[in-house]
C-alpha cells in the first residue's frame, strides 16, 4: 500500500511539473534531492562509526561491565525472572545507554545480542517471554536525553538552533518511557490473575 502512495506521490509531482511546462526541474530535483540524501547519509554515518568506536573502546577497557552493573538495579525490578548476573542485562544496558544519548542506529547491535541473551532462556522458543517483550516495549519507547542523531540531522539541514529539541525530546520519551513501563507492569499483573 506504501508503495503506491510513493508512487502516486511521484507521478503527481512529475505531471505537475509538466504541466507548468518545467520538465526539467524533474531532473534537477531527483539529483539535487539524491545528493542531499547522500550528505545526511554519510553524516548519520560518522555519529555512528563515533559510537562504534567509542563502544568498542567501552567493551574492552571494562567500562562496559561496570556500566552494566551500575544499570543492573535499574533493570533488575523490570526483569525478574532473569538470573542476576546474566549476560543479557550487559547488552540491555549499553542498548538502553545508546538510546538515551539518541544513538538508535548504534543501539541495534546491542539490542539484537540481548534479545539473542533472552532467547537461551526461552523454554518455548516459539514465543516471545515477557522478558522480551518488556525489553522490546523499553527500547522502543527509551528516553532520549540527547538526540544526537536528530540534532546532527538538524545542523546538516541548516536549522538556526538544530540543540533546541533536547527539552522536547527528553520530556516526550520520558512520558512514552514511563507510559510502556506501567503498561507493561499492569499487563503483567493481569496476566498473572
Amino acid at each position: 500500500m506504501i508503495n503506491a502512495v510513493w508512487a502516486s506521490m511521484i507521478l503527481c509531482g512529475i505531471a505537475f511539473a509538466v504541466a507548468r511546462g518545467d520538465a526539467g526541474m524533474i531532473t534537477a530535483t531527483i539529483f539535487g534531492q539524491a545528493a542531499n540524501g547522500l550528505a545526511a547519509a554519510l553524516n548519520l554515518l560518522a555519529i555512528i562509526a563515533v559510537w562504534f568506536g567509542l563502544s568498542r573502546i567501552a567493551e574492552r577497557s571494562g567500562l562496559l561491565a561496570g556500566l552494566a552493573r551500575a544499570i543492573a538495579p535499574l533493570l533488575r525490578p523490570l526483569f525478574p525472572e532473569l538470573p542476576k548476573g546474566h549476560p543479557a542485562f550487559s547488552a540491555m544496558a549499553m542498548n538502553l545507554a545508546a538510546n538515551v544519548l539518541g544513538l538508535a542506529n548504534a543501539a541495534t547491535p546491542f539490542g539484537l545480542q540481548a534479545m539473542k541473551q533472552l532467547q537461551e532462556l526461552n523454554p518455548r522458543p516459539d514465543t516471545a517471554t515477557p522478558a522480551m517483550i518488556t525489553f522490546l516495549a523499553l527500547n522502543s519507547a527509551c528516553a532520549t536525553i540527547l538526540p544526537a542523531t536528530a540534532i546532527a540531522l538538524r545542523a546538516q539541514a541548516g536549522a538556526a538552533d538544530p540543540n533546541l529539541i533536547i527539552v522536547p525530546a527528553a520530556l516526550s520519551s520520558g512520558a512514552a518511557m514511563v507510559g510502556v513501563i506501567l503498561i507493561d507492569r499492569w499487563l503483567r499483573a493481569a496476566r498473572r490473575r
